[in-house]
């Protein structure tokens, strides 16, 4: 293994409070030695120990790279047309996740491992080091399989969510379709997918369907995620708690009841700020989840009809302007925050013995990223140690 020195930097975000300042473990005029793939000490730059090679950070910011815990990239199509409508003020019903699908069911394999392909470039460039994808445009078992197998290829956190709504072709009877997604599907899924997750929510799945679809995911080794409250208030965020899901993700609807079980439970809040801008929708309380002492995530939840976006910086934007977060809140939320959506304790986080993943900002402090918004302030990209931007 050779060392790398990364010196010369203005301010670093270790998120490890036994090296700097607050929850952000920040440190000024500071230094990083990579080991390999590893972080092997992070301080102050006049302690930096010796290393084979020196990179100098001229005065810019690093963060630990953004880990992104909820996408959706495994798709095909477009739906120009239904956000167009959308945001025109027009009534309008373009079938929402049924058009994804029929699109997705007609591309090639070839045509999806490019989709995945090109949004993880896209992502990368804006500083997200470790991303989780998950299946669910597909909704029949070959091409749920065939997701996930795809998905797979580009990431090791894959989430298998044959549950997302009701397939058309079992509009008439859910009942059987929940079967198949315990059933055959969820055995030929198992194999690629760490996760497995649903869609609780009024015209998708209900509570007690919930349950038996994450139930039989955990039999096959699957652990829960779920897409709780977004819409509406319902069970998802309590089934979560109780089922110790690695995250409730949306937590837009919440009652004192839902906040109090995130709080006292091992589930993380993952809040997906792009979709209620996309949507025009009711903005999460952040402020009330991390007052009430809730570990909270932030995610991009980058899919084609509802959160069209790859940029976590601009959704640490968003939940400072509009969520009642602070910039360093943010910040740790999209790094260390992620990672616990994901029960990672190698990423998120710029310590010693974390995977040496980091962000460059052109920017003097992690701040600038809710201050700047819509600037591309990632100059450089570091992941596993190699520098990938």
């Amino acid at each position: 293994m050779t060392t790398t020195v990364i010196k010369n930097i203005g301010s670093l975000v270790t998120n490890d409070p036994a090296l700097g300042e607050g929850p952000l473990g920040l440190l000024q005029d500071a230094a990083l030695v990579l080991d390999g793939d590893t972080v092997a000490w992070a301080g102050p730059a006049a302690q930096a120990p010796a290393a084979d090679h020196a990179v100098d950070a001229g005065g810019r910011a690093v963060v630990p790279g953004f880990v992104d815990s909820h996408s959706h990239l495994v798709f095909a199509g477009d739906r120009t047309a239904e956000f167009n409508a959308r945001m025109s003020g027009q009534p309008y019903k373009a079938g929402g996740i049924r058009t994804t699908v029929a699109a997705t069911r007609a591309a090639s394999d070839a045509e999806l491992s490019a989709n995945v392909a090109r949004y993880l470039r896209e992502a990368l460039a804006q500083g997200t080091t470790t991303f989780e994808t998950k299946s669910g445009y597909g909704l029949t078992v070959e091409d749920e399989a065939r997701a996930l197998r795809i998905a797979a290829e580009h990431t090791d956190e894959v989430t298998y969510l044959g549950a997302h709504i009701v397939s058309p072709d079992y509009a008439d009877d859910p009942a059987a379709y929940v079967d198949l997604v315990t059933g055959e599907m969820l055995d030929a899924c198992a194999p690629y997918a760490r996760w497995v997750d649903v869609f609780c929510e009024t015209g998708a799945f209900d509570g007690d369907q919930a349950r038996a679809i994450l139930t039989a995911g955990k039999a096959k080794g699957l652990h829960p995620r779920v897409h709780a409250n977004q819409l509406t208030y319902g069970p998802g965020v309590q089934l979560a708690v109780e089922l110790d899901a690695a995250s409730a993700d949306h937590c837009t609807h919440l009652t004192d009841e839902d906040v109090d079980a995130l709080a006292s439970g091992n589930t993380v809040a993952t809040l997906l700020p792009g979709a209620e801008f996309s949507t025009r929708a009711e903005w999460p309380n952040a402020r009330r989840l991390l007052d009430a002492g809730v570990t909270v995530a932030l995610s991009t939840d980058c899919n084609p009809g509802s959160s069209f976006t790859s940029s976590v910086p601009f959704c640490i934007a968003l939940a400072v302007r509009d969520m009642g977060m602070t910039p360093d809140e943010a910040v740790w939320s999209a790094t260390a925050g992620g990672a616990a959506a994901l029960r990672r304790t190698d990423v998120g986080r710029l310590s010693p013995g974390a995977r040496a993943d980091l962000a460059v900002l052109d920017a003097p402090s992690h701040v600038h990223l809710a201050y700047r918004p819509g600037v591309p302030l990632v100059t450089e990209v570091w992941r596993k140690g190699v520098r990938a931007v």
